[in-house]
């Protein structure tokens, strides 16, 4: 499981939404590895908008490239993302082709798309009634074009290609609408994806584990039991 932590593409909430889950999965027999991608603040990047994509095709081809060195199968790579590292995950799992001038070697040659994908309180839209701000405003900037926010509204690029989903969302979320997996799930379902969304009442954004929250702290375990159906 490649993982991407959230923060809003202006931080890296590393620990709480990466090396912890990196851990509990390790304890599940399953590999968890953590994206410290890049953050499109970066005044060296010529392209911000692109870079985070960019960090999420090439980790996801290096676990490929690495499989067999790393005792993992090619064929079960998943993506992980809480948040704004949700929106990552689901801008891999819809644009995995997208492809941007730059310099290229053997490993490119390896496919991007995730065989699976876990979103967690993810940030889906860049449109105006379910968006979080915060991240739109960070990746593509206050006055973006409404082309650009199509192109990173996932929702909109779902097709019959992008891979199985499971979504996990609190109903109650102040910082990212539970909109975002309902638009998700709807585009998924539509496209005759298998998914699997699970809202919980309360748990507000941020949750992770969802440790003393009530019936979202059982989320895990769902998720585990639809890996076992779906993609292992």
């Amino acid at each position: 499981m490649v993982i991407f932590p959230g923060g809003g593409y202006g931080i890296l909430a590393y620990d709480w939404e990466g090396t912890d889950f990196a851990k509990w999965l390790n304890a599940q027999g399953i590999a968890g590895i953590v994206v410290k991608y890049r953050l499109p603040g970066s005044k060296s990047l010529t392209d911000p908008k692109e870079v985070p994509l960019l960090d999420a095709q090439r980790a996801i081809r290096l676990v490929r490239q690495n499989a067999a060195a790393w005792n993992i199968d090619p064929a079960k790579v998943g993506i992980m993302g809480f948040s704004a590292g949700g929106h990552l995950a689901s801008t891999a799992s819809t644009q995995y082709n997208h492809e941007v001038d730059r310099p290229k070697d053997g490993i490119d040659a390896l496919s991007a798309r995730p065989d699976f994908s876990v979103l967690v309180y993810p940030v889906i839209t860049f449109q105006d009634d379910a968006v979080h701000g915060g991240s739109r405003k960070n990746l593509i900037g206050e006055n973006a074009s409404q082309e650009l926010k199509d192109r990173f509204s996932a929702q909109l690029n779902v097709n019959a290609e992008t891979p199985p989903t499971f979504l996990v969302h609190a109903q109650d979320d102040k910082g990212v609408p539970v909109e975002n997996s309902i638009l998700y799930y709807q585009a998924l379902h539509k496209n005759g994806v298998k998914a699997s969304l699970h809202i919980y009442p309360s748990g507000g954004h941020g949750f992770a584990f969802g440790l003393g929250k009530g019936a979202v702290e059982g989320w895990r375990e769902v998720l585990l039991a639809w890996m076992k159906e779906t993609v292992m």
